[in-house]
């Protein structure tokens, strides 16, 4: 027996409010259905602009949709709003908190905004989760920017919900900030909680990732689990290097794209339904050429993304 969905969004519409000098509002999100499985981690992407942030921010409660439905963990937007925001944890792209208070401050206010009894409250073992401990008593404005990333996150468990939604967390962090806030998003998942993850990057989205949706201009384009998708993309690239210079690109009628990327070193693109990489070898061959070396690459999420949206 299925569980049901963490969250369950059907037909949601939103129009923002027409520009002061006439003409109609921008439709942000275009009558988008999906649901998110409870337990896993949820890739939510889409280029800028597509709808993502629109999206969040009405499950948020900071957006008034248009028209459609909502349900957090059972409870509707509309009618059990309270019920509904207490399921849901939203860690946002900006790094949003009083920097004059201490970490442990921080919490303990947000604990309060959710009616979090002083004895039900878990600032200190949140700090300790997202190695914060020893900055318990440092004014928030002297973390620094991973820092305050982590306590962002500790600050949407407050109220502990079954559901963190995390909207770019790493979005301009280095490798290794990357790398740890990962860690800490792994664990609380292995813990139970359900994660909703925004990103640009896309190999992130593949790692991580259990099921993915993509929304272009306010319409949700795919909907799969992320093999699923991967698999989607049916072009290959192999790369051959030569015993000679070339002349030029090799063109045959299976190959997608040819690229002379160094003299004696051509990368070929193919759609793996029409040719296998044999074949292509076979093809480079004829042409008077003998192969000393090769690589290939398998396609990823990357390639399905670019295709869905720029074929929108």
């Amino acid at each position: 027996m299925s569980l049901p969905s963490a969250i369950r969004i059907e037909n949601l519409v939103k129009r923002y409010a027409p520009p002061r000098g006439g003409g109609e509002g921008k439709l942000a999100l275009k009558g988008v259905s999906f649901d998110v499985p409870q337990g896993g981690i949820f890739g939510l992407l889409g280029p800028n602009g597509a709808g993502k942030s629109t999206l969040i921010n009405i499950l948020a409660g900071l957006v008034t949709k248009t028209s459609g439905s909502a349900e957090i963990w059972g409870f509707d937007l509309d009618r059990q709003p309270r019920n509904a925001k207490r399921a849901i944890g939203i860690v946002p792209q900006e790094i949003v908190f009083d920097p004059f208070f201490t970490p442990f401050e921080v919490l303990e206010n947000q604990a309060g905004f959710y009616g979090v009894a002083k004895v039900l409250r878990r600032s200190a073992e949140l700090l300790e989760a997202v190695h914060l401990a020893d900055k318990h008593d440092a004014y928030s404005r002297t973390l620094s920017g991973g820092m305050k990333r982590r306590l962002l996150i500790a600050k949407a468990m407050v109220h502990s919900p079954p559901i963190l939604v995390l909207d770019e967390p790493t979005a301009g962090v280095d490798v290794e900030l990357r790398r740890q806030l990962w860690e800490l998003v792994t664990r609380l998942n292995d813990e139970g909680v359900t994660v909703v993850l925004t990103t640009h990057y896309l190999e992130e989205a593949e790692q991580l990732c259990d099921r993915i949706a993509i929304i272009n201009h306010g319409e949700l384009i795919a909907d799969k689990p992320t093999r699923e998708l991967v698999e989607m993309a049916r072009e290959k690239i192999v790369r051959v290097s030569l015993d000679k210079d070339l002349a030029g690109p090799i063109m045959e009628a299976g190959f997608v794209k040819a690229e002379v990327v160094e003299s004696r070193v051509l990368e070929i693109t193919y759609d793996r339904d029409k040719a296998s990489a044999g074949q292509v070898l076979a093809l480079v061959q004829s042409h008077g050429y003998t192969i000393e070396d090769v690589t290939t690459r398998e396609p990823d999420l990357e390639d399905v993304f670019v295709r869905l949206t720029s074929a929108e």
